[in-house]
């Protein structure tokens, strides 16, 4: 059987980029797999190639606003129900009645707590059938599913060139982020905060608008600054492969967690296991 794998997320944020590895790494273990992209409202498909073609060595397996109906789907986390869900009046009437159509398929989907209510909402608007969850325990201590750990899949990825432009970076792609990291950055004189374009933003402040080329050759050191749950910090495992200080300024179990883990490639036999069942 093949998979869908669903992404509704903007075109920088972590599990659009788990998203695509984990559909690179599938096809690399003979699962025919592709990554179904609903656009978010605020961004174009242009702006998700742009995002892939400035961290990746290629583009493939990767298709917006259609899917194969035949095919099992799988969410890299819970999220990418809900939020086309909550804001589903944003959405086109095709990419609803898309989404409906992935979502009452099997689905395999990996356990997030970002929107504790709403998940089931969702799962009723959109008239799942089969849910079959996976967990990453060591997060999340009361989750359901099967143990899962989001792992990057480095080899993909294009070399990193070291040429700082600021000393240390922040993430500011969201309103929370983005306070967390304005609180912060007076410590911090040689700066850098990822941001969004389409999101309003302080001026005085060095933003650096994503997608970035090269990033994590474009500074010395990651100042993290997540004070709630983040269920597989991508940054972190980047900092660690590529030697890089990380400091932190907030903690929580995903950071904890990640922090003490080795970097390995991802592990999808619970997935190819749930999808012969």
């Amino acid at each position: 059987m093949s998979i869908n794998l669903v992404c509704t997320s903007k075109p920088c944020d972590g599990l659009f980029y788990y998203s695509y590895e984990y559909t690179q790494y599938l096809n690399s273990c003979g699962i025919e797999t592709q990554m179904v992209v609903i656009t978010h409202p605020r961004f174009t498909s242009h702006d998700y190639i742009n995002s892939i073609n400035k961290k990746y060595i290629s583009f493939k397996n990767v298709i917006f606003d259609d899917f194969d109906d035949s095919a099992c789907t799988l969410i890299m986390g819970r999220s990418m129900l809900t939020l086309p869900y909550i804001d589903r009046k944003s959405y086109s009437q095709d990419q609803l009645m898309i989404l409906h159509l992935l979502f009452r398929n099997k689905m395999i989907s990996v356990y997030s707590e970002n929107h504790k209510i709403e998940y089931y909402d969702a799962l009723k608007y959109f008239q799942a059938n089969t849910v079959i969850d996976l967990c990453d325990h060591d997060v999340y201590k009361n989750g359901i599913g099967k143990h899962f750990e989001k792992k990057i899949f480095f080899d993909i990825h294009k070399p990193v060139i070291e040429n700082h432009q600021f000393e240390h970076l922040f993430i500011g792609t969201n309103k929370t982020y983005y306070n967390a990291a304005k609180s912060l950055v007076y410590k911090y004189k040689s700066h850098g905060i990822v941001i969004y374009d389409a999101y309003e933003h302080d001026s005085s402040l060095n933003n650096v608008i994503a997608p970035v080329e090269n990033l994590l050759g474009t500074f010395k050191k990651y100042v993290y600054t997540k004070d709630t749950i983040d269920p597989a910090p991508r940054r972190i495992q980047e900092c660690k492969y590529h030697d890089k200080e990380i400091i932190y300024e907030a903690y929580n179990r995903g950071a904890e967690a990640y922090k003490n883990r080795p970097i390995e490639k991802p592990d999808v036999k619970c997935i190819i296991y749930e999808l012969q069942k």
